[in-house]
C-alpha cells in the first residue's frame, strides 16, 4: 500500500480539525452553482459565524470517522460541500434556507448536531428556531416568572404583618 499524498494528509487534518471544533455541520449539494454564487454564500454565511467549504468527499468522510462523525459518510455522495458551525445553528440553517429558497441549485442534505444524523427536514426545522437570543430571553423569562411570584408573597408576608399589628394597636387605642 502506498503512503498517502503530503497534501491530502494535510486536507484530512485541516477537517478533521474543523469538524471537531464545530458541534453542528451541515451538508449541502453545489451541483450548477457558479463561482460567484458560491462566493455570495460564503459571505452570507460568514455573518452568522459559519464557514461554507468544499473538499473531496473521500477526504472529508476519512476526518468525519475520525471525528466520531461518521454519520456524514452517508450524506458525502456527489458534489458536497460543508458548512461549519461555529455560532447560532438555527441562524446558520436560516441562512441556508433563505438561500436556496433564491439558488435552487443549492440543495440542503442534512448534517449533524454532536454525532446525531439531521435530515434536511431537521435542518429545516432548525431554521424555524428563533435565534439564540430570543430562545435564552423566553428562557430567562420563563424563570423570572415564579422568581417574581415568590418575591411578590415573600413582600407581602411582613406587609401583612405590619397591617394586622396596626390594626391591633388601632383597637387597643381605641
Amino acid at each position: 500500500m502506498e503512503n498517502p499524498r503530503p497534501e491530502k494528509v494535510s486536507t484530512v487534518s485541516e477537517i478533521t480539525e474543523k469538524l471537531a471544533g464545530s458541534e453542528v455541520v451541515f451538508i449541502t449539494e453545489y451541483r450548477g452553482m457558479t463561482v460567484g454564487q458560491m462566493a455570495d454564500l460564503r459571505t452570507a454565511l460568514r455573518g452568522v459565524s459559519a464557514e461554507h467549504t468544499v473538499y473531496k468527499n473521500t477526504l472529508a468522510r476519512i476526518a468525519a470517522v475520525a471525528t466520531g462523525k461518521s454519520v456524514l459518510s452517508d450524506l458525502l455522495i456527489g458534489p458536497s460541500s460543508l458548512t461549519f458551525v461555529h455560532g447560532d445553528a438555527a441562524a446558520t440553517a436560516k441562512v441556508l434556507r433563505e438561500f436556496a429558497k433564491t439558488n435552487p441549485l443549492l440543495v440542503i442534505k442534512g448534517g449533524t448536531l454532536g454525532s446525531a444524523l439531521l435530515s434536511a427536514k431537521d435542518v429545516e426545522a432548525l431554521a424555524d428556531l428563533p435565534p439564540r437570543e430570543v430562545l435564552l430571553a423566553q428562557f430567562a423569562g420563563a424563570l423570572q416568572a415564579p422568581l417574581v411570584k415568590t418575591a411578590g408573597l415573600l413582600q407581602a408576608l411582613p406587609r401583612n404583618m405590619a397591617y394586622g399589628l396596626k390594626a391591633l394597636l388601632d383597637q387597643k387605642a381605641a
